[in-house]
């Protein structure tokens, strides 16, 4: 079934919610060159989780009954929407499972898995995308919580949205990571409703671009990806799930290099004193890039669960293989 955009309804009850689970997160100027002075951080990577990934995870499993829930929570995730899932099932003294792709889950959100006490099921990415696709896994167990498809995960994420309107009145465009889908999908359902002349930029690397490949063709289409150092975005393909909902909402894309991210995190640590991961930082480096017409731009900082040998590379001034 294909994804559906949440209701304003859907993004108010949501926004109570987690108003116990996730902060207000700070929207602040980004401490760049003179060029940049548009340009503010909506600064996700605060939450308890390091990431967004609270929103929509946390709305996901609040939304749901405690007896559907006592049989454990399970996910497949790269990262972030793991970590968010095990932070939820301690809160809620809830077994967790999260299913990842062997080859490119960073250390550092392993760590966090582990620390947070989930069960951690590692799999070749062919098998862990059939996976995501099905929401299912042979050997576990539990309601799986989806953060991209499922219409609260949606709404979770749509709080950004109504956040960023509230803090930034005159904002002109929000650019938002595009892994999944559901981060921009969900911010720009709010602004539909609230300020629908406020543009949705989606924004990937030149070497792992699946929503910029489908906007091209007209439907989602595999294409190559290498997303170096960068996790969570940059998939083969957009979940096909996702595209009518996708192409509708999110207004246009922008890409960048891994040397542009590179520089980003970089300006963002010696700048800001922000710690963002990779992924976090793509809509930073498109703000600062100069490719686009936007004199009032909110970049969201989706998470900062980067691994300290990743940033010290950064800093000193080189882009991690």
């Amino acid at each position: 079934m294909d994804a559906v955009r949440p209701s304003f309804a859907a993004l108010l009850r949501a926004r109570e919610r987690l108003r116990a689970l996730s902060l207000c997160a700070p929207l602040v100027p980004l401490n760049g060159s003179a060029a940049d002075s548009g340009v503010n951080l909506k600064l996700e990577n605060l939450q308890p989780v390091g990431s967004f990934k609270v929103r929509p995870v946390g709305n996901a499993v609040l939304a749901r009954t405690p007896a559907t829930l006592a049989a454990g929570l399970f996910t497949c995730s790269s990262g972030n929407s793991g970590v968010a899932l095990a932070w939820m099932a301690r809160r809620l003294g809830l077994a967790a499972t999260v299913v990842v792709p062997a080859e490119n889950t960073p250390a550092a959100k392993l760590e966090l898995l582990q620390a947070l006490g989930a069960r951690v099921v590692k799999e070749a990415f062919p098998i862990w995308w059939r996976s995501v696709e099905s929401m299912s896994h042979p050997a576990v167990a539990g309601v799986y919580v989806d953060a991209v498809r499922d219409p609260e995960a949606l709404a979770g994420n749509g709080t950004a949205g109504l956040e960023i309107l509230e803090q930034m009145p005159d904002v002109e465009a929000i650019f938002v990571p595009l892994g999944g889908g559901s981060l921009a999908c969900g911010i720009a359902s709010a602004v539909r409703e609230l300020k629908p002349a406020v543009k949705v930029i989606a924004c990937e690397l030149e070497s792992a671009q699946p929503f910029s490949a489908a906007r091209r063709a007209g439907k989602v289409v595999s294409t190559p990806s290498q997303p170096g150092f960068v996790s969570g975005v940059g998939f083969d393909s957009m979940l096909p799930q996702m595209w009518p909902l996708a192409s509708t909402l999110i207004d246009g894309a922008l890409t960048v290099s891994l040397a542009q991210v590179a520089a980003a995190i970089k300006l963002l640590a010696e700048r800001n004193k922000v710690i963002a991961e990779g992924a976090g930082a793509i809509p930073v480096a498109a703000a600062i890039a100069g490719r686009h017409p936007y004199q009032r731009v909110c970049a969201v900082v989706s998470g900062g669960n980067l691994g300290n040998d990743i940033l010290s590379t950064i800093l000193a001034g080189g882009i991690p293989g």
